[in-house]
């Protein structure tokens, strides 16, 4: 009888080490509750995939959302990057807005946890792009942040547009074979060799007498042939 009353005895807990061990428990569930809260990737420039066509619109419900839940500090900065170019339709220049990066939008921020879901619960927004695998065995993936040369690029066009120096849209690329339709060389083909979207002009090299010249012209002077 002694011997079934000592395995009982051994068999049950006691009240200080029940409390010990639920105080244990609370502490490592707090503990997972923090590690959860890690930094998942620094303060940088990152791209977010969203609807096309509602990139402004998102952009600003997203604001709204960073500045109600006092996240300025971790989402610094949400920017839908456009540039203004110069068209020509009806024989009449006009200036126009165009997306940069059409669905998506450039956010300056931290991702943590608490930033991660604040982007992936708002309306209309994917993933980030170019995410990596997933970081300390989390099930949030990684972001890639925008490489450098990229960021400034995106400022730079910012900062034309804000200038009031629109862009002109020019069809043709550097090597295109094309053919003058205006001017004193009409109907001479040549070879483009210089675009400048800020005049609208581009150079073409043609031959004249058996020796090739370069010849300065308005981009719609031009026609692409083929």
């Amino acid at each position: 009888m002694a011997e079934f009353d000592s395995e009982k005895k051994a068999g049950k807990s006691s009240p200080a080490k029940k409390a010990a061990s639920a105080k244990a428990s609370a502490a490592e569930s707090k503990s997972a509750v923090q590690d959860d809260d890690f930094l998942i990737a620094p303060l940088d420039w990152y791209i977010l995939k969203v609807q096309v066509n509602r990139e402004k619109s998102i952009a600003k419900r997203l604001a709204e959302k960073v500045k109600q839940c006092g996240m300025n500090g971790y989402i610094q900065e949400i920017r839908v990057p456009e540039e203004y170019v110069s068209v020509v339709k009806g024989g009449k220049k006009r200036e126009v807005g165009r997306l940069l990066y059409p669905g998506y939008i450039i956010v300056k921020m931290e991702v943590n946890r608490d930033t991660w879901f604040l982007i992936r619960e708002t309306n209309g927004i994917g993933d980030f792009t170019g995410a990596e695998d997933y970081s300390q065995g989390s099930r949030i993936r990684k972001p890639v942040p925008m490489l450098p040369h990229e960021v400034q690029r995106m400022l730079q066009l910012e900062k034309s547009a804000s200038e009031g120096v629109p862009k002109v849209q020019i069809p043709f690329t550097i090597g295109d074979h094309v053919k003058i339709k205006d001017g004193s060389f009409d109907g001479i083909e040549g070879e483009v060799t210089k675009i400048d979207d800020v005049t609208g002009r581009v150079t073409v090299i043609i031959t004249i007498f058996g020796r090739s010249t370069p010849v300065d012209l308005e981009y719609w002077q031009v026609e692409k042939v083929g």
